[in-house]
């Protein structure tokens, strides 16, 4: 049985935050959207254009880059519920774990080769990277119950995104001074991501058990492991507050997640100019920055006030800041104090969705399956925002009037947050 509360297991848990990262910010949001677009963006006849074309079929290239993503996200939805069923039954979490890790950072090694030319080739190496990154995820924080008290939840919970956020900083920060001042091309940037996340890694999988339980797995580990997510599904079916939490969450993720996703493309087709690009970077930096506080900020603030209306305050901040950016933010400085809110809250909605739903599961050896239900509803939340993104974009011909779906997303998720019933047995 592991040890609650164990002091080099929790740093240990944490610091694979430091590790992965790297991949939202460097891949996600901030190097590879502009040597993305820079790379499939075409002038023809001094006409500017930013078409490609995949299986035939013509795209935009941030709506294509959208598809891609969301295709990713399904593909993790119907694979990690089983492969959970399979880790709990067998107590091999930690190993589903390395394996999606090296896979996300082997596929991101693999962008160093991205060329418009082969097209096909790049976006599956996109789509591992994001399968791989999402999929360790599932794993990773199934271990947090484990491994910490519920009083400690969100305390531990903001130490990993707060390490994550300082990490993930100083990484880009190595990248830019390489591409800006000694003149590394940017694929570079990937090949040091890979090795960042999976290098780092090590310090987690060297302090992780992997079969917490000792459990003793014993014929059709498929076939047990899928009896294993079904027992799951029938316990959750009746327990009423994590699953209006997991609705609730299921909506707001929309949000969230998208704005991770497509903030750098969006600044980069509709607000900078052309001269300003570079600037970018400095939004980029501001979230990360003010994320380690806010992910600390909200952690207090659930303290104070609970889980749950720590949450609504959350959300209540995304909403402003969605129709606020739809109406008002036009310019660059605009968009650096929205960028600041976004960090502010960006880092608190992600630390308190993961301690609030640890705080909710019962009491319960299957904690892999129980997350395999949050994360597919966080991924397909995602898939769901970004397909809209991408769509509307493809049928408007600009970004901005996305925004409205996130809008949306939010007060539906603030809603839903409201409907939770209060328990005095656990509280949240």
């Amino acid at each position: 049985m592991l040890e609650k509360g164990n002091k080099k297991i929790i740093n240990a848990w944490a610091f694979y935050d430091w590790a992965n990262s790297s991949y939202p910010l460097v891949i996600m949001t901030a190097i590879f959207p502009l040597f993305y677009e820079a790379k499939t963006d075409l002038v023809v006849n001094g006409v500017h254009s930013d078409l490609v074309t995949l299986f035939g079929r013509t795209f935009h290239n941030t709506e294509l880059y959208d598809y891609v993503i969301a295709f990713s996200f399904f593909l993790v939805s119907i694979s990690t519920p089983l492969l959970s069923g399979i880790a709990d039954y067998s107590g091999s979490k930690r190993r589903f774990m390395q394996f999606f890790c090296y896979l996300g950072s082997l596929s991101c090694a693999s962008l160093f080769f991205f060329s418009k030319e082969h097209l096909t080739l790049g976006m599956f190496s996109i789509m591992m990277t994001s399968v791989g990154f999402w999929g360790s995820l599932v794993f990773y924080n199934a271990f947090l119950p484990e491994i910490a008290e519920p009083a400690d939840h969100d305390r531990v919970s903001a130490k990993g995104y707060s390490l994550g956020y300082i990490g993930s900083s100083i990484l880009l920060i190595i990248c830019l001074i390489g591409i800006q001042v000694f003149k590394i091309p940017a694929n570079w940037s990937f090949v040091a991501v890979a090795i960042w996340w999976a290098g780092f890694a090590q310090i987690t999988f060297a302090r992780l058990p992997n079969n917490v339980y000792g459990r003793k797995p014993e014929g059709n580990v498929i076939f047990k492991g899928f009896k294993e997510l079904y027992k799951v599904w029938l316990e959750l079916k009746h327990i009423k507050r994590l699953k209006r939490y997991l609705g609730s969450f299921f909506i707001y993720s929309m949000g969230v997640q998208t704005v991770m996703i497509i903030a750098v493309p969006f600044a980069n087709k509709e607000i900078f100019p052309a001269d300003q690009k570079g600037n970018l970077i400095i939004a980029v930096l501001i979230i990360q920055f003010v994320g380690v506080a806010g992910s600390i900020l909200f952690s207090r603030l659930s303290k104070w006030i609970g889980n749950i209306k720590a949450l609504g305050v959350s959300i209540f901040i995304w909403i402003g800041i969605c129709i606020g950016t739809y109406l008002f933010v036009f310019t660059p400085n605009s968009f650096y104090v929205v960028a600041g809110l976004v960090g502010l809250v960006m880092g608190g909605i992600q630390s308190l969705s993961r301690s609030t739903y640890s705080k909710l599961l019962p009491d319960t050896e299957d904690h892999a399956s129980y997350f395999s239900f949050y994360d597919v509803c966080e991924k397909i939340g995602i898939a769901i925002g970004t397909l809209s993104f991408g769509l509307i974009e493809g049928l408007t011909g600009g970004m901005r009037n996305s925004i409205l779906a996130l809008i949306v997303f939010f007060v539906l998720g603030f809603i839903l947050l409201l409907t939770i019933p209060k328990s005095k047995e656990i509280e949240v």
